[in-house]
């Protein structure tokens, strides 16, 4: 190893870039200021235009930093082009909340759009992309280059209109869903995504870590059975310890041999029986919706529908829903009209869809706890840029008490206090169930407040904007990705479109002097970055500004994930505790969360993995055939002498379209199949590895792998079946009669993992024991 590289990780966090060739670039942007500065608009595009010949990095900061300060009347800091130039390196930028990546990363996107890549910056909502594209649109618009966005309600041509520009803001969601609507279209011309090149990606922890393995998809009609209410009422009724019981982590649930014999008694079956084993599956799915899955924790009921909380934002994750027959299992548990269900036709996974990208790049104010994560799964390297002016917060540390109830009643007391002095204060709680019974306590206090929970969402840049106001109280879920700062004094929220208010509020000096914006954390999240990242909303640009978590050894962290540590620790007349063993014990149950939650992801990675490559190939064929004479190449081949019969009634042209949609159409079909087949799968071949110490993932591939090799043998001989079938006359060939009838309905949602049935967290059950042991 290089002695420069030894000392750079003397001096450096471990895993960051170095970032002193960015600070010589910067110096040599600060040189080119003043010339820049004489240049007319137009000039200064035409000077942006020549960077499409010439690679100059230290240029392109020069005329990014006058551009955005005559467009937006913003001009960049220092930190904050290198926060540009770790972009443009391929790295993700850890910048601090405040510190201005909208426009570092739009300068970024400039910047690779002048050296001719295509970029899309993907947010983590429709929002956010249509704000920052037009937020930021003059100042692309200075640079010679063009922007669009596109939104859950972007109509097709809107969407094709969208990606033909130069750069592209849009969530990660909708990006994959036009991708699998692309992977699915019979034309050439009805597809919408242009070839993968840049993705820069905003909130690049959330996206890359805690959503990575989430599964979009995109679904078509289909005929399958809702959840009878039976099941629902019959678990309703079982008692716990008698007829279930469930395992330490509250993530699976079985009945016993006593519930067995209830459900038998009130069924009048035997649960057991092969004919019965659609039965026995939809009770045990309505006995995990009854047990494990809580209304205004894990999902919240609005307008008639369940809608799923996002675990790692605490807002409704819109588009998201469970395996048909969980969704269904909750909604005849809250005696709900169930969804439309559908057959899957095609998935893939944020991970999947990223890695698509040959180039991929982020932003985010917590990078560094993940720093591992990135680079084993993205290849990425994290530049740690440092604030425009020095972070001055008070991280106190944890408070931890002996109960829930002890907790609660010193939260109450230190926000009394801090209200007193005019003191903003914002509690992060872990669920809307606790946000509300604070809410409640805080009320019986006499003390006014907000609640930002996914119940009300939609109000969200108002609430938060206004969350550093003089003596404001805001109670939210979890903080991550809401998009809008918190300003001392507030400050009216940002239209769509239009750019957020950039001055302090009305009240800022009143609330430095009373010290800040105050954070409070109800306990700790799953994840120590989490946990930054609630910690982050306060000191903003070296602002005052205080933390503090409120812990207690009832919390949901500790009893799931070090449920046999036991503390005899004494605690005061408040509860509170001070012995550092005790203290110990929920920063140890955090490092086993995460833990459990790496290897779910990488087991997770591992099956998807396989699904990928199969569907990579079976790609290659249908491409093939969708944009060139493949599929009527092969017809003629396979069978001649119908393919001469149909050109000569119905022509050569026609011929080759129906051939290529029954291609397509068989492709499609076996794909579909392949899916559902894959699904039973992965459920059942954990049943039998059980006792039998087996590799769940060995036998998983041992029959996934040849049943991906008959694939396209199976499409080919289908296709070849359906074509010696057809039928033509002058007018054309008749495809419906062949039975090649897609779905009549198709949507595309987001799968929120089973979090107690999937293969995935069945086997890894043992990881939280290995973790302890550690």
């Amino acid at each position: 190893m290089a002695l420069r590289d030894r000392l750079r990780r003397l001096v450096q966090k471990p895993g960051s870039a170095d970032l002193a060739p960015f600070r010589a670039l910067v110096d040599g942007a600060g040189k080119r200021e003043s010339r820049v500065r004489e240049l007319s608009d137009a000039e200064l595009t035409a000077a942006a235009s020549v960077l499409r010949e010439k690679e100059d990095l230290a240029e392109l900061c020069a005329l990014g930093r006058e551009a955005a300060r005559r467009t937006l009347g913003e001009r960049p800091f220092d930190v904050q082009l290198i926060g540009t130039l770790a972009l443009l390196s391929g790295h993700v930028a850890e910048m601090a909340t405040g510190e201005g990546k909208t426009l570092s990363g739009a300068l970024a996107a400039a910047g690779y759009a002048l050296r001719g890549r295509r970029v899309h910056v993907m947010s983590v909502n429709d929002y956010l992309a249509r704000r920052d594209a037009e937020w930021m649109g003059p100042l692309y618009a200075m640079l010679g280059v063009t922007v669009g966005w596109v939104g859950q309600s972007s109509t097709p041509a809107e969407r094709r209109a969208a990606y033909a520009a130069d750069v592209t803001y849009a969530p990660v969601s909708e990006v994959g869903f036009d991708l699998l609507r692309d992977r699915l279209a019979t034309s050439a011309g009805d597809q919408v995504l242009p070839a993968p090149s840049v993705a820069l990606i905003d909130e690049a922890d959330s996206v890359l870590v805690d959503e990575a393995m989430v599964p979009l998809v995109l679904a078509g009609a289909a005929d399958l059975d809702a959840a009878d209410p039976r099941y629902a009422d019959l678990v309703r009724r079982l008692r716990p310890g008698l007829h279930y019981a469930t395992d330490d982590e509250a993530r699976n649930v079985q009945l016993t041999s006593a519930g067995t014999r209830e459900v038998e008694r009130v069924l009048g079956l035997d649960l057991y029986a092969a004919e019965n084993l659609r039965t026995l599956t939809a009770v045990n799915v309505a006995l995990h919706a009854e047990v494990l899955l809580h209304r205004d924790v894990d999902y919240i009921v609005r307008d008639g529908a369940v809608k799923l909380i996002s675990e790692s934002r605490g807002r409704v994750a819109l588009l998201q829903r469970w395996p048909d027959g969980l969704q269904s299992a909750v909604e005849a548990k809250e005696a709900l009209e169930a969804s439309p269900s559908g057959e899957i036709l095609d998935s893939i996974t944020v991970q999947e869809l990223i890695g698509r990208y040959p180039v991929r790049c982020g932003m985010t104010g917590t990078a560094m706890a993940v720093s591992g994560q990135l680079t084993e799964f993205y290849s990425l390297q994290i530049a740690v840029v440092p604030p425009n002016r020095p972070c001055v917060r008070d991280d106190r540390p944890d408070r931890l008490y002996a109960t829930a109830a002890d907790k609660e009643v010193a939260i109450v007391e230190e926000v009394t206090a801090a209200h007193a002095a005019g003191r903003p204060v914002l509690i992060g709680t872990g669920d809307v169930a606790e946000s509300e019974r604070l809410a409640r306590s805080l009320a019986r206090a006499g003390l006014d407040r907000v609640v930002l929970n996914a119940k009300n969402d939609a109000e969200e840049a108002a609430i938060i904007a206004e969350a550093g106001a003089y003596g404001a109280i805001t109670v939210s879920t979890q903080m991550a990705g809401r998009g809008t700062d918190i300003r001392l004094g507030g400050s009216p929220p940002a239209a769509p479109g239009t750019a957020p208010a950039d001055t302090p509020g009305s009240d800022h000096d009143r609330v430095a002097e009373a010290g800040g914006l105050l954070v409070i954390g109800t306990g700790r999240y799953h994840s120590s970055r989490l946990d930054d990242q609630l910690r982050g909303r306060a000191g903003r640009q070296g602002d005052p500004g205080a933390s503090v978590f409120f812990t207690s050894l009832q919390d949901d962290l500790v009893t799931r994930y070090a449920p046999d540590e036991k503390s005899k620790a004494p605690s005061d007349d408040d509860g509170l505790i001070t012995d550092k063993g005790a203290h110990w014990i929920v920063g140890h149950a955090q490092r086993v969360a995460e833990g459990v939650d790496l290897e779910l992801h990488r087991n997770t990675w591992r099956y998807n993995h396989l699904i990928g490559l199969q569907r990579r190939e079976l790609l290659t064929e249908r491409d093939a055939v969708l944009t060139g004479d493949a599929a009527d190449k092969a017809m003629a081949a396979s069978a001649p002498g119908k393919h001469a019969e149909l050109t000569k009634i119905a022509g050569a042209e026609a011929v080759a379209a129906a051939a290529r949609q029954v291609v397509l159409y068989q492709l499609d079909r076996c794909w579909a199949e392949h899916l559902a087949y894959l699904a039973d799968l992965r459920e059942g071949i954990h049943l039998r590895s059980l006792g039998r110490g087996l590799d769940p993932l060995v036998e998983f591939n041992r029959e996934a792998v040849p049943a991906g090799k008959r694939l396209l043998s199976d499409a080919r001989k289908r296709s070849v079946e359906v074509f010696e079938a057809l039928t033509a006359t002058e007018d054309g060939i008749d495809l419906d009669a062949a039975g090649l009838q897609r779905p009549s309905a198709t949507w595309t949602y987001l799968v929120h993992d089973n979090p107690f049935g999937t293969l995935d967290e069945r086997a890894l059950r043992g990881l939280i024991t290995m973790f302890k042991s550690r």
